[in-house]
């Protein structure tokens, strides 16, 4: 059995300004495969490698796998879709699939518009692959493909969708094959060394009504933090990884783990820093433990403030307050961590006047960085579905946090755009001028400079917000603005039905000294199991 994993070449100028990051699903996928005995894998990294058509043509011509994987987030679907046309081209007989987030829900309209992907992985998806690839291997890939659970095909003109797959309750279980990835081309500019993607933990109990993480993940799982250490030492000391950020949505939810991961990272001593996103509350929970935290290398901590104002922060049901955002800074800057403050703008009631807010905001916190991000209305939370119509543009190519997707009410999205320009100017050229420079401690400032050269080189090279592409120079271009948006995309009839539908209850559990809300197996299987008529588009 030959396996080939691809990577699509999509590009959007957000947080590749920071370097390349490593494709982390295909160490944990290869590393999965190799344990039940499939060991031929091929991986291809046409993004990080920006390979164009033919040269991936030729990859796969001369690789000729049985099967072919793809996965996408959103905004990168086109160019899976037109990846894994190219595959079924180049190897007919070879079982063309997709994975992510995108396609366990968006499954139907997926199908439709790429009736050449013979397999769609719906959820987590090592143990579905597996069971798919074993299928291949038997002989028996169409008669017997009903039998694997989590997936989601063409059958004629009809899609069928399987009984969806248990999540992996055992995540220790997934060996990582790390070897698969060529590291040398895996650099945090910030730091000038190769870059990691572990996790220590998969899902989140939390339910923000514009993020859907917790509903592909169904439950929260945490890993033994002892084999997650083991896991970055190896990257370290085989692979020469010098900083790492934890993949997890919020690492620091489950305390006890954290604090154990914590302290088997000091008790390695291993030579590297790591980042977290997490949340303000956590912080604050954690303000005796934070010297720990740092000695343990942590030094960049992303804050999910989302709003400077309350009515935001309620509307995301964030369940923080601004006046803890702000404390949980301060808290980070006494004791030597870079924090980030992340605002989402650009909703339907956005004004130039709460842009201005968010930036006035941002000074009086005085964050180390601050990142402005478009609000990105995917098709599965539950905000796109208060939106409604309000949502016009179902381009998911431009779903990537730097364009527009919303237009303001009382602005165009050129504005929106120049706006959100004029706050990261204002905000860097301070920080650039008053306060990197002359910050204290060496490693502190030394991480805060190189944070500032990524800015830079993106900015110079027009690829931060995609900025070349729209055509952005300043104010004084925004009425040649163009973002390019492909009207002719629409949604189709299955994904508006559940953009309708009512919300999902969530079985709520007691976990890690809190509530876990996770989604039953039961409303997985509400989004299969069942015989449906592809939709056209």
């Amino acid at each position: 059995m030959r396996i080939v994993l691809v990577h699509p070449n999509y590009h959007s100028g957000g947080a590749e300004i920071a370097g390349n990051w490593p494709p982390a699903w295909v160490a944990y996928l290869a590393g999965y495969l190799k344990a039940a005995g499939y060991t031929d894998i091929t991986f291809i990294d046409a993004m990080t490698n920006n390979l164009e058509d033919d040269q991936v043509r030729d990859m796969l011509a001369k690789a000729q796998p049985d099967v072919i994987g793809a996965t996408a987030i959103t905004p990168a679907i086109y160019k899976a879709e037109a990846l894994l046309k190219l595959a079924k081209e180049v190897c007919p007989d070879a079982v063309t699939v997709l994975g992510g987030i995108h396609g366990t829900f968006m499954y139907q309209q997926v199908l439709a518009e790429a009736p050449w992907i013979d397999a769609i992985v719906r959820g987590e998806g090592e143990q579905v692959f597996l069971d798919l690839v074993r299928c291949v291997d038997g002989g028996n890939w169409m008669e017997e493909r009903r039998k694997v659970k989590g997936l989601a095909f063409l059958e004629g003109q009809q899609v069928i969708a399987t009984p969806a797959a248990p999540t992996i309750k055992d995540l220790d279980r997934i060996q990582p094959d790390w070897g698969v990835l060529e590291w040398s081309k895996y650099i945090y500019i910030p730091k000038g060394r190769r870059v990691a993607i572990p996790n220590l933990a998969r899902g989140c109990p939390f339910t923000c009504s514009f993020c859907s993480q917790w509903k592909f993940w169904r439950d929260y799982r945490v890993r033994d933090p002892k084999k997650v250490v083991d896991e970055i030492e190896t990257l370290v000391r085989e692979h020469d990884v010098g900083f790492f950020i934890l993949a997890d949505e919020e690492p620091t939810i489950h305390r006890k783990k954290f604090i154990e991961f914590c302290q088997l990272m000091i008790e390695r001593n291993l030579p590297v820093e790591w980042g977290i996103n997490t949340r303000v509350t956590d912080i604050l929970r954690d303000e005796e433990l934070l010297p720990m935290y740092r000695k343990a290398g942590l030094v960049h901590i992303s804050l999910g403030t989302e709003a400077a104002a309350q009515l935001k922060l309620d509307r995301f049901n964030k369940e923080t307050t601004v006046a803890q955002n702000k404390k949980a800074i301060d808290l980070l800057r006494k004791n030597g961590i870079v924090s980030e403050a992340q605002f989402i703008v650009g909703l339907e009631n956005e004004t130039v006047e709460t842009l201005e807010e968010t930036y006035q905001m941002a000074r009086d916190w005085n964050p180390d960085m601050a990142n402005w991000a478009m609000y990105t209305p995917w098709p599965f939370s539950d905000l796109f579905r208060e939106l409604g119509d309000k949502v016009e543009v179902f381009d998911f190519d431009k779903y990537n946090f730097v364009t527009p997707i919303m237009k303001p009410d009382a602005m165009d999205r050129a504005t929106l755009l120049d706006r959100v320009m004029h706050n990261y100017r204002r905000f860097y050229m301070n920080k650039a001028l008053f306060q990197y420079p002359w910050t204290r401690d060496k490693r502190r400032r030394s991480y805060l400079l190189g944070c500032l050269k990524a800015f830079l080189k993106s900015g110079f090279q027009r690829t931060f917000y995609d900025l070349g592409k729209v055509g952005y120079w300043g104010p004084q271009s925004k009425k040649k603005v163009d973002f390019h948006f492909d009207n002719t995309r629409k949604l189709d009839a299955e994904a508006r039905d559940w953009k309708n539908a009512p919300p999902r209850k969530r079985e709520v559990v007691k976990a890690c000294g809190g509530g876990d809300q996770q989604m039953t197996e039961a409303e997985m299987e509400a989004q299969g199991g069942a015989v449906k008529p592809a939709p056209r588009v």
